[in-house]
């Protein structure tokens, strides 16, 4: 079953398209779990605002007449290195809408969450475009409890709630550490 909802991500609160015009996007993400129960995630930032620090998913926006799996796969190959099969996501956990300006664009993102759980990963960035070398800071694996108390901005902002619903554990020190 997938679950929806709607996030605003950097954008005022009630902005309607009468406000501003937003870009059209479908987008597909991948909740990367590794066997301690944790998520991979990336530190981004907007270039026109690089003070604008948060974590995210991998994944990105779909090419035309792209399946949000395949789409979904190959985001995950060019921002990790791991190579899979659409049909191993299997369907969506969640999907959203959200809208959130980039590098002074507003965009309307229409987004599915695919889970793919792995015994351990380590990230290999080199298939990085030049939008993502000149956003992207760094990554790192989360519990959902380590976001909450972190202080530090993520989206989806339903994360943690999300990643508990799905079965992931809350406290550290569930399993060994991956790299």
């Amino acid at each position: 079953m997938t679950v929806s909802a709607r996030s605003e991500l950097a954008s005022p609160a009630g902005a309607s398209s009468g406000d501003r015009a937003y870009t059209p996007r479908r987008a597909a993400r991948v909740l990367l779990v590794d066997a301690a129960g944790r998520v991979l995630l990336f530190e981004g930032f907007d270039p026109a605002r690089p003070g604008h620090r948060y974590w995210f998913t991998p994944g990105g926006g779909l090419d035309p007449l792209e399946s949000p799996a395949s789409g979904a796969a190959r985001e995950l190959a060019e921002e990790t290195g791991l190579r899979l099969d659409p049909a191993e996501l299997g369907e969506p956990v969640w999907s959203d809408a959200t809208e959130f300006s980039f590098d002074g664009v507003w965009y309307r993102q229409e987004q599915d969450f695919f889970l793919f759980r792995v015994e351990s990963w380590r990230v290999d960035t080199t298939g990085f475009n030049d939008v993502e070398r000149r956003s992207i800071a760094d990554h790192r694996w989360w519990l959902p409890d380590e976001l909450v108390a972190s202080g530090d901005r993520f989206y989806p902002p339903e994360l943690p709630a999300l990643l508990t619903r799905l079965g992931l554990p809350t406290t550290a020190g569930q399993g060994e550490a991956s790299c």
